[in-house]
């Protein structure tokens, strides 16, 4: 019989999450739902940043040795690294357009700014001094950080991935130039490890249904524990922000992804959207392109065609330094801010706005709520107070599936046009370009 496909779990356990959680804040279930269901989503979770780091090193390196020529690695290399700050740089203009054009900022009423403010201002508080303290750094210091001073302790923080990302890109490039009768031993054991790192990977993944039905019920939950009626109020006040955002996510992956597609490759734009679809729906659950990203790789090559010497290099690398989602929605975020505050941000701010997020959603961690901390230090560089943040705390969770699922989008096109740029792009056995 026919194994009933993994995104099709994953969405029946996304569905059962959005019901469950209307019904548990309708009957007032929100502590047992804390107590009882949401750790089956932070288990869940948990699970899949135990496995980032040994994925990553054991990818990248397998990735890095592989490629045996260095001329054809720094050619792939920087085709990939261009490629992911172009379409940073293009979901950044679109969000501004969309927001500059809809202004969604001056539908939120005064009295919601309040309470919103009132209610998140010590998150807002953390995230300030989060950004003040990045803000005191030189013009280099990003550079600086990109070099870990002890790998043992960067690979324990999952923060640090591009620490990580570093450090294994290094030894890939000198495995790949000492002697092979030296190399091999330790090639040997880093492809080793992906091995094992995947099977772990498919016995977590049995999991995933159910996990997903956890992270699900805990959003709904955290946002409007036992009465249903603040979901539904803060909902209704933001939802033409929310709308504006998801808006610009959408243009984004129809026009964006599919043009690169188009001229770049030979892959069906049908077929590749339903082959990544796990990983977009897993995204959207986890919040996470590091935790998503087992999943990213298996789809790209099974279901794909991407090599695995492209994909164990591309998709690691873009999983740390690629958010298109998250820097369209820290653009869009930015301008709603200063318009419902009443302020007017001229050309010259929205371009340090386009700049800012380009570069500072190269460093940002991989992981749920990384952006907001980019996004106070993009409120701080165009003299919007950050204090503002509270007023999109309330959704951002909600938005932070969204973009996360257009991070893992971006991150799966990029290695395709890569892999068919290399003609290192197949059809999968038994499959069909076509859908």
């Amino acid at each position: 019989m026919k194994r009933f496909p993994l995104h099709w779990k994953i969405l029946i356990g996304m569905l059962f999450g959005v019901v469950y959680g209307l019904v548990s804040a309708t009957v007032g279930w929100g502590q047992f739902t804390s107590n009882w269901v949401a750790p089956f989503g932070d288990v869940f979770l948990n699970l899949l940043k135990l496995i980032a780091v040994p994925l990553i090193v054991g990818s990248i390196i397998t990735g890095v040795t592989s490629l045996s020529d260095i001329r054809k690695l720094s050619r792939i290399g920087g085709t990939t690294i261009v490629i992911y700050i172009g379409t940073t740089a293009v979901a950044i203009t679109i969000g501004l357009l969309m927001v500059n054009v809809l202004q969604p900022g001056k539908a939120v009423p005064y009295a919601l700014q309040q309470q919103l403010q009132a209610t998140y201002q010590d998150e807002a508080a953390v995230g300030m001094n989060q950004a003040e303290e990045e803000k005191s750094r030189g013009p280099l210091q990003v550079f600086v950080d990109m070099i870990p001073s002890n790998i043992i302790g960067a690979a324990g923080d999952n923060g640090n991935m591009l620490n990580v990302v570093v450090f294994a890109i290094l030894f890939g490039l000198a495995l790949a130039m000492v002697p092979q009768q030296q190399a091999k031993p330790l090639i040997d054991v880093f492809a080793s490890l992906m091995a094992v790192t995947i099977k772990i990977v498919q016995l977590i993944m049995v999991m995933a249904p159910i996990g997903v039905f956890g992270l699900i019920a805990k959003t709904i939950n955290e946002v409007a524990a036992d009465d249903i009626g603040k979901a539904f109020n803060l909902l209704g006040a933001l939802g033409f922000y929310c709308l504006v955002v998801i808006g610009g996510l959408l243009l984004h992956v129809l026009i964006t992804y599919p043009f690169l597609l188009k001229v770049f490759s030979s892959v069906s734009i049908l077929h590749f959207f339903y082959a990544i679809s796990p990983a977009q729906l897993l995204g959207f659950s986890t919040s996470s392109s590091a935790a998503t990203l087992p999943v990213t790789m298996e789809v790209c090559q099974k279901r794909v065609g991407v090599s695995k010497e492209i994909s164990s290099f591309v998709l690691p690398l873009g999983a740390t330094i690629n958010m298109d989602g998250t820097a369209l929605y820290q653009a869009v975020a930015a301008v709603f801010i200063a318009q419902a505050i009443g302020m007017s941000l001229d050309i010259g701010a929205q371009l340090q706005i386009l700049l800012t997020a380009v570069f500072a959603s190269i460093g940002a961690a991989a992981v749920p709520g990384a952006g907001l901390i980019i996004l106070v230090i993009i409120l701080e560089s165009i003299g919007v107070p950050a204090a503002g943040l509270a007023l999109v705390l309330g959704v951002d969770r909600i938005l932070d599936m969204c973009r996360t699922a257009v991070n893992v989008t971006g991150d799966a096109t990029v290695a395709t046009v890569v892999a068919s740029m290399e003609n290192s792009l197949s059809v999968p056995e038994g499959k069909s370009q076509e859908i």
